[in-house]
């Protein structure tokens, strides 16, 4: 009988032993570091800017699932693939396989306007705007502005009223015009790229956002995110949104033939709509 409580005693102890090794362990666990961030306003836009300086050209495919609503204001599905082609700053080019049509959506921009067009079952429209009409972004089914803000083309400059706060892992600026918030850029501190872009309302309201992620290094100090979601209105409702996810990915130099073909705005014939983008405003041409 002895014996056996010395064994019962034996084990208890062994028990014990590594409760308490678990328990130190688990104490003594490293935390979760956060970088601290930049210190000021001049800092963080230095460092967006040196993304934006270090941008190359390059060619990607990938896939795109877009949510929208059709003219009776239902709401429809699309997943497809893309291809997708960027020579920064400001030219782009993508086109969208959507039923059996391999350029059933056409997205693009040159050095003086952007143009999104769209052939579905649904929807036949042309849009097409200058990027001298600096307003707040349009809402379009994709828009090529935001296509290109969140391929690295950030246009942050230091003229515009912009503030710096902390938020967690972010360092988040925030514009204001008239003492009124118009943008915010949330980037991530550890790696100093942006995750989250939002646009607000005059009354306070977010009224796109985009989220950014799965980063991938195309050249020195140039990332790409390999997720782009880019939707109105906020997270849970059913508003528009596109979501890209790009699969290959590679550094190219286009030809003057190539830049001709892919960055001139094509003519808007055998549309159903055509609509020009003037001061942040849809307007159909005649």
């Amino acid at each position: 009988m002895s014996s056996q409580n010395n064994k019962i005693r034996y084990f208890a102890c062994i028990a014990a032993a590594v409760f308490i090794i678990s328990g130190c362990a688990a104490q003594v666990r490293e935390p979760v570091r956060v970088s601290p961030g930049k210190e000021t306003v001049a800092e963080a836009l230095s460092s967006l800017r040196v993304q934006l300086e270090n941008a190359v050209p390059f060619k990607a495919d990938g896939r795109c699932l877009l949510q929208y609503h059709d003219e009776d204001g239902k709401l429809k599905r699309e997943h497809f693939p893309v291809k997708l082609w960027l020579n920064p700053p400001v030219e782009v080019y993508m086109q969208g396989d959507v039923a059996f049509d391999p350029k059933g959506i056409i997205l693009g921009s040159d050095k003086e306007e952007f143009w999104l067009a769209v052939r579905l079952k649904e929807i036949s429209g042309y849009w097409y705007g200058q990027w001298s009409d600096k307003d707040y972004p349009e809402k379009l089914m994709i828009s090529p502005r935001l296509v290109l803000e969140a391929l690295g083309s950030v246009t942050a400059t230091a003229e515009e009223k912009w503030s710096l706060s902390k938020e967690g892992e972010f360092d988040v600026l925030t514009r204001q015009h008239d003492g009124v918030t118009t943008k915010k850029i949330y980037i991530g501190t550890s790696d100093y790229l942006i995750r989250r872009i939002e646009y607000f309302s005059g009354d306070g309201r977010v009224i796109i956002f985009m989220e950014l992620s799965k980063y991938r290094k195309i050249a020195e100090n140039f990332f790409v995110p390999g997720i782009v979601k880019i939707a109105s209105g906020t997270e849970g409702d059913k508003g528009s949104s596109v979501k890209i996810i790009l699969g290959f990915v590679k550094q190219v130099e286009f030809t003057d033939k190539q830049q001709r073909r892919l960055f001139v705005r094509p003519p808007a014939k055998d549309f159903k709509h055509v609509y020009k983008i003037i001061r942040g405003s849809i307007i159909e041409q005649p």
